[in-house]
């Protein structure tokens, strides 16, 4: 594969970006950059003096260097970074176990929340839905979370209450933390009143006034992942007029 030599900001291989790849493929050529911190998500592995893919799938990325490959599938592999929902396996002194739909269970610190002392430990039941970020996810190591952003601050993490979570592709969930907004969230949000968190690994959590929206709204979701921005936009349009929302 060729590629041309471009500013720091940008992939080498720029052409490849949003289209599909498969393991092999060469995205970037490190030898030909110079000061700047290459962040690598699932599907990417570093060889050598290149960047290889090593999963199929959509190359993406963000600025102002971060790559990964897209693709949609159940199971999650998990990268440090990572904003997921996790579901509380098991409660232990120091630590709670997280299922995080991974190859294995994600350990919590108790002491992984804003102002965490153990004077202040949280209680989880087994079953809690959290909001967590990925901090290591190291080969044959159980991946490590926390409950608060790379500033030590809660942010939006933490226990998700009520509402109701499902699971889907990863595919779907990067598709819904896309940027710009989403086609078929930003026309939901147009149009009702609900809270969501979206989580890397394929699960998604919604919550609003009546059980009725809540089931309207993830059945949305769910549906718009082979669809294009228009259609999601129709999707949305076809809801709002059914009785199931009158």
């Amino acid at each position: 594969m060729k590629g041309e030599e471009i500013s720091s900001s940008a992939p080498l291989n720029k052409d490849l970006v949003d289209k599909m790849v498969v393991p092999g493929d060469v995205i970037l050529d490190l030898s030909k950059m110079t000061n700047q911190t290459i962040k690598l998500g699932s599907g990417l592995c570093q060889d050598g003096d290149t960047i290889r893919v090593i999963k199929a799938g959509r190359l993406r990325f963000s600025k102002p260097n971060k790559y990964w490959i897209e693709n949609s599938q159940k199971r999650y592999i998990p990268s440090a970074g990572d904003t997921i929902l996790g579901i509380v396996a098991d409660c232990r002194p120091d630590n709670f176990l997280v299922d995080i739909k991974g190859p294995t269970l994600a350990y919590l610190p108790v002491l992984a929340f804003e102002g965490g002392t153990r004077r202040n430990i949280p209680k989880f039941e087994v079953g809690t839905l959290l909001y967590v970020r990925v901090v290591k996810a190291n080969t044959g190591m159980n991946p490590e979370l926390s409950c608060t952003d790379a500033g030590g601050k809660a942010a939006e993490f933490g226990p998700l209450k009520g509402g109701y979570m499902f699971e889907s592709s990863t595919g779907l969930c990067r598709m819904l933390l896309g940027s710009p907004a989403c086609p078929v969230l930003e026309a939901l949000g147009k149009r009702l009143s609900f809270e969501i968190a979206v989580g890397l690994n394929g699960r998604v959590w919604v919550n609003a006034s009546s059980p009725k929206t809540i089931v309207a709204i993830a059945n949305a979701l769910m549906s718009s992942e082979s669809l294009s921005g228009v259609q999601q936009r129709i999707l949305v349009e076809k809801l709002m007029q059914s009785p199931a929302l009158s």
